[in-house]
């Protein structure tokens, strides 16, 4: 089950579950004024009214809730990490909110009802937490679905193993289309027996149906999709579907008319003026916050390699528009690391990199001064990672619209990045391109501060770093 909104796809169970945490926070603090206090109106005579406080709490925590990754529907991470991660972000969001507190007294709670507000959090999050762990693969939140087709294409939904994969929607039957050949287990293809596609569906209760033809030229039910539609069903393409349930938009499958007809795929005024002002906000926050780590890494850098060591690295990707950019980075590899000048992808246990610099990828300090680039107006916060002109040209001959990454700025951190472990070869490139193409597809606002505050998990956890 999901909804459509802000340009983005939204679970109905993740909506559900932040709808009672939130719940949670906000009543915390009436719970912990009732047990320190005695009611809520002996709180709010010590410390003035609730409401507002609640309502900071709430909003801060949820934020670092967000930022620990727990609002992602495909997660697979054990319930002990889940623990872990609740931890962190509840107690980042009450740290947030003391911050606050110090910075404008009138809004200060009692330290002892902050103690009790934060235990009654944890423990009524973390059942909530079990709970959704427990019921989110069972069928309560997931479409019923035929897939009409039982081809090569069809054949890319069986791509989805994974039970995190399927936890969105479960399978009650595939019907062979005309002019498939059937790739698969033919034994799970449904006989029709003369039925229509939409007697299956009726008759097998589903909510949806996948159009997963190998040609739909001549051979598309037209008449008996319309009746199913008409019947409450919905009918969606293959493509669709599988932007919808992965997060990404897999090229194998695209044709140029879709790329051209879909919704999406548009940059208006505004979007322009919410990316720029987003950019300048958070990068000048970052650079006014990040200053003395950026020092303490310079002088890493030093300490490793010598005072003559160069601190920073320049290196030449391609930016918006395919026009090329210097990128600014920290260096992390040794001073000749490519000495007879030939671009070379990095590799896990890469001999080249410093001891200094193996820190610095595992925790992406290497990618701060491209705060810089992205003050310039060269790149953006988020965006497709800029490539060097040489992969460039290669994956553009080998890969079907790898071009198309460049229409938007490249980016410090982005979807693919979130989604996608580091990319160190043509096939890499071509899964992170899925995810860059659902990217400036369903680009907005909403979308760019979800990643920006994921990129607090891929950092503080590690992932995908090399």
């Amino acid at each position: 089950m999901h909804v459509r909104a802000l340009n983005s796809w939204i679970r109905t169970p993740l909506l559900l579950m932040a709808a009672v945490e939130a719940a949670v926070l906000f009543s915390s603090i009436y719970v912990a004024a009732m047990i320190t206090c005695g009611s809520v109106a002996n709180c709010e005579l010590l410390m003035g009214p609730i409401a507002p406080k609640a309502l900071l709490i709430t909003g801060l925590v949820l934020v670092s809730l967000i930022a620990m990754g727990l609002y992602q529907f495909h997660q697979r991470f054990w319930y002990r990490e889940a623990v872990l991660r609740v931890l962190v972000g509840l107690t980042a969001g009450f740290l947030a909110a003391a911050v606050v507190f110090y910075a404008f007294p009138e809004f200060n709670i009692e330290r002892p009802v902050a103690n009790v507000a934060y235990g009654y959090s944890l423990i009524l999050i973390l059942a909530a937490r079990l709970y959704f762990v427990r019921t989110v693969d069972t069928n309560i939140f997931r479409r019923r679905t035929i897939i009409y087709g039982a081809g090569e294409r069809a054949s890319a939904l069986m791509d989805l193993r994974r039970r995190a994969d399927r936890r969105g929607f479960r399978i009650v039957g595939r019907v062979a289309a005309p002019g498939d050949t059937i790739v698969g287990d033919r034994s799970e293809v449904l006989l029709t027996d003369g039925k229509s596609v939409k007697d299956i569906a009726l008759e097998r209760k589903a909510d949806e149906i996948i159009i997963a033809m190998d040609e739909k030229r001549g051979n598309l039910p037209v008449r008996e999709l319309l009746d199913a539609r008409l019947n409450g069903i919905d009918v969606v393409e293959l493509i669709e579907f599988l932007e919808r349930e992965t997060g990404k938009i897999r090229v194998d499958l695209v044709k140029p008319g879709w790329l051209i007809f879909s919704s999406g795929f548009r940059i208006s005024k505004f979007r322009q003026f919410s990316e720029r002002t987003v950019d300048l906000f958070v990068s000048g926050l970052l650079m006014a916050v990040a200053w003395p780590v950026m020092l303490l890494v310079a002088a890493a850098i030093k300490v490793e390699d010598g005072v003559s060591a160069p601190v920073f690295y320049r290196q030449r990707r391609v930016g918006k528009g395919s026009v090329p950019i210097e990128v600014l980075k920290f260096r992390s590899m040794a001073v000749n690391a490519e000495a007879d000048g030939k671009a070379v992808w990095a590799t896990k246990d890469d001999q080249r990199i410093t001891r200094v610099g193996a820190c610095l990828r595992k925790t992406r300090l290497d990618e701060l001064p491209q705060v810089l680039n992205v003050l310039k107006g060269e790149m953006s916060l988020v965006g497709p990672r800029p490539e060097r002109p040489e992969f460039v040209e290669e994956l553009k001959k080998s890969i079907p619209y790898y071009d198309e990454r460049h229409a938007v700025k490249p980016g410090v951190t982005g979807w693919a990045q979130l989604k996608y472990s580091y990319g160190a070869s043509e096939e890499d490139a071509t899964e992170k391109l899925h995810y860059d193409l659902y990217y400036i597809k369903n680009q907005s606002l909403m979308l760019d501060i979800m990643i920006i505050l994921q990129t607090v998990e891929v950092v503080l956890w590690g992932k995908g770093a090399r």
